[in-house]
């Protein structure tokens, strides 16, 4: 509408242009017209007047002069008559225009001296009307006096007003002439073809190619429609060509890689579409400060650094909130763009959230509710109502964004954590053929701290929505199996650990969450990024320890500083030989307790360190900002000991990253027992992070650990990530997921059943 406008534009601005050129000619022609009409009525009138009474001129006759004038009183448009003597003095006037006889007349003086007539305007009573004044001459040649007629010429105004009036509905007739005739024109050559090339697109899009039908546009458009439905047959045939193939390579490799993991995809997908939904975004655009300019970060985030790999892998969809202060300039039309930017593998769909939204839903529900109420952190929940509304219309927002992207054919769509427990649920309600796994990437409580939540029972019955629910441990998967038996009703299948709701079976299986392990970088770029770091922060000699975390309260960065204030005060030949750094990305300072903990761990590093600086010496460095993964990997390779002490974690893939990026096989690393990664790094120093003095003879362990036992804890805590990495957790899922049949609730069916 908005390109017919702009088109019709033109054409209106020149069409009015025109008329209002032409209307001003036509009323100046009409105008001339009118005052040509008067000037012979006036002239006749005067010629009648001179030629008939010379003598009462002469014999300055006053009863004749009046009787003349008076016969000129009701003549039409004539507003007078006056009659003037040779030396301007009036003879007789009408009464109407009196009062002009005594204003000045110049013009006279002329009339007499050049014996030619006068015309022109006066003004009389507020009124314009037209004057005329002819010389009476003498059988000499003498002049006589003067005639002066004077007419109204307010008629002509309604004339020219009708005249204007008609040119106008001309105008608007020829226009809406014009605007329909261009409407049909366009609808015909360019709208309705265009149309139909968008819905066989999007049809195309949607993997509607069962109902669809052959292109007949004809023209410029139907040769570009013909060649797009060629390309799209070749699309078609090449996806079931790669399937096929992709079969015979799954069953030739053997270790789980990008590879395996794409034909896995390839295979059992096969062409159905596969979707990501997250609330954080793998890519974030942001404005630089210093620069102005924008920058794409990646940000610190499990969920990102085990999904991305998945999706550059395997090609698909991933629905994120666009939360980038400079997200809106990379987007198309359908808020999507390629990432990665500099090698598109995947599409990344931004959706908008307003202040109240995030506030409300991400702030609010789940990061001051569901995430506490998740981790015994003894971190009291808080839970409002209208979080939980805006929480409930964010799900619903990004459920109708979901379902505006599926294809018509068993898609598969794979949510991603607590902020979208109701998704799954809301999804299913539309499209029941579709196929939807849930992966929680936190803890599940026990069922007495489910119960303390007021919206429990919508939150279980919206994940129940889903086919598969995942967690990292076995322990959360029973806790979530006691939390539905408990407090739904629902029945628990103990043998297939599965949860039937309403005639609709929910699979809940543990699936311990990886990185891939792949992704290093070159050792001589990594020693030489290792070499700077050791100059820029005089680490020269010095025993290293590593943190690396978001600032939460459930990392256990406190009680991590007090254990390094404690390791140093019970074994003092430490000082000036020990480092602890911490990398610490801020998150959520929105959210009160989160801002109170940063404080606090400003503080503290503070004390700690002045207590213990001896000259330029200080145990604990602590950088505070977002750093991204090329810029961490350094740090794992110049830290002898990695310290991960979440109070609790469903996972924790530092603990993963640091060993991967531990090639020398010299780091030891120190993990909590309440992480999900404690289950399977079993070589890894196990801490307990709230026993203060335990912790700081773990770090001397550590620290004084023999070297060969260090290589072999090492050897097999690196064994244990590569062989169980992030494609082979992806694997393990999507050969799960694809095993079962998506469920619709009694009474329903999938769609084309």
């Amino acid at each position: 509408m908005k390109r017919f406008l702009f088109f019709l534009l033109p054409i209106f601005i020149i069409l009015t242009i025109g008329m209002a050129v032409f209307g001003l000619l036509q009323v100046r022609f009409e105008e001339d017209k009118m005052i040509d009409d008067l000037r012979r009525k006036a002239k006749a009138i005067a010629e009648s007047i001179d030629a008939s009474s010379l003598h009462l001129f002469m014999e300055r006759d006053t009863i004749l002069a009046h009787r003349i004038v008076d016969s000129f009183q009701k003549r039409e448009r004539l507003q007078g008559c006056a009659l003037f003597d040779s030396t301007g003095a009036v003879l007789a006037v009408t009464d109407r225009i009196a009062e002009s006889t005594k204003a000045d007349k110049p013009h006279h003086a002329v009339v007499l001296e050049k014996g030619v007539p006068y015309e022109g305007w006066t003004e009389l009573n507020g009124s314009r009307f037209f004057v005329y004044a002819a010389p009476v001459i003498g059988e000499n040649g003498s002049r006589l006096g003067i005639v002066e007629i004077l007419y109204d010429t307010s008629y002509q105004y309604p004339v020219l007003t009708v005249l204007w009036r008609r040119l106008s509905v001309a105008l608007i007739v020829m226009l809406a002439a014009i605007v329909a005739s261009l409407f049909v024109i366009q609808r015909k050559l360019f709208t309705v073809p265009v149309l139909r090339l968008t819905e066989w697109f999007s049809r195309f899009y949607r993997d509607e190619t069962d109902s669809m039908h052959p292109l007949r546009t004809t023209g410029e458009l139907g040769r570009l429609a013909s060649e797009v439905e060629q390309i799209a047959l070749s699309l078609r045939v090449a996806r079931k060509s790669i399937s096929s193939k992709a079969r015979v390579r799954l069953s030739q490799e053997e270790r789980w890689d990008d590879s395996k993991l794409r034909n896995l995809v390839h295979a059992k997908l096969g062409v159905n579409a596969f979707f990501v939904v997250s609330n954080r975004e793998p890519y974030i655009h942001e404005f630089d400060l210093s620069t102005g300019k924008a920058r794409c970060v990646r940000p610190a985030s499990g969920v990102v650094t085990a999904i991305d790999p998945i999706l550059r892998a395997s090609g698909g969809t991933w629905i994120a909130h666009g939360s980038g202060t400079a997200d809106r300039q990379f987007v198309n039309s359908k808020d999507k763009l390629g990432v990665p930017p500099d090698d598109n593998r995947y599409i990344l769909k931004r959706i908008w959230l307003n202040k109240q939204e995030e506030d409300g839903y991400y702030f609010g529900f789940s990061n001051e509710g569901l995430w506490p109420w998740c981790h015994i952190t003894h971190t009291r929940p808080i839970f409002r109502a209208d979080n939980w509304n805006m929480y409930r219309d964010v799900n619903r927002k990004f459920a109708d964004s979901v379902l505006d992207e599926l294809p018509v054919k068993n898609p598969y769509i794979f949510i991603q954590d607590y902020h979208f427990t109701l998704l799954g649920r809301m999804i299913k309600e539309k499209r029941p053929d579709a196929s939807v796994a849930l992966f929680w990437h936190i803890p599940w409580p026990n069922p007495e701290i489910v119960a303390i939540c007021p919206y429990y029972a919508e939150i279980l019955d919206g994940m129940l929505g889903c086919d598969l629910i995942g967690f990292h441990a076995q322990v959360h998967c029973n806790n979530f199996l006691e939390s539905a038996n408990r407090l739904l009703e629902c029945r628990v299948d103990g043998e297939r650990f599965s949860v039937v709701r309403n005639g609709k079976e929910t699979i809940i299986r543990s699936f311990p969450i990886s990185i891939d392990a792949s992704m290093d970088k070159p050792e001589a770029e990594s020693r030489a990024d290792v070499d700077r770091l050791i100059k820029e922060f005089n680490l020269e000699g010095k025993t290293i320890a590593l943190g690396v975390d978001r600032i939460d309260y459930t990392k256990g960065i406190i009680e991590r500083i007090l254990a390094v204030d404690r390791f140093l005060e019970k074994y003092p030949e430490y000082r000036r030989k020990f480092v602890f750094i911490q990398i610490a990305a801020p998150s959520r300072t929105h959210i009160k307790r989160y801002h109170d903990l940063s404080g606090e761990i400003d503080e503290l590093i503070e004390k700690k360190n002045w207590k213990h600086s001896d000259g330029d010496w200080k145990p604990i460095l602590y950088l505070r900002r977002h750093f991204t993964p090329d810029v961490i990997h350094p740090f794992y390779l110049l830290a002898d000991l990695c310290i991960v002490s979440s109070l609790h974690d469903g996972m924790n893939l530092v603990a993963k990253e640091y060993v991967s990026a531990n090639r020398n096989r010299n780091g030891v690393l120190l993990l909590s027992t309440f992480t999900g990664a404690a289950r399977e790094l079993v070589d890894a120093v196990p801490i307990n992070p709230y026993s203060i003095e335990e912790f700081a003879d773990k770090i001397r362990q550590a620290v004084e650990m023999p070297a060969e036992e260090k290589r072999s804890r090492m050897k097999s805590l690196r064994n244990t990530v590569i062989e169980y990495n992030v494609y082979r957790w992806a694997g393990n899922i999507i050969t799960e997921w694809t095993g079962l049949q998506p469920s619709a609730p009694v009474g329903e069916s999938p769609k084309g059943a």
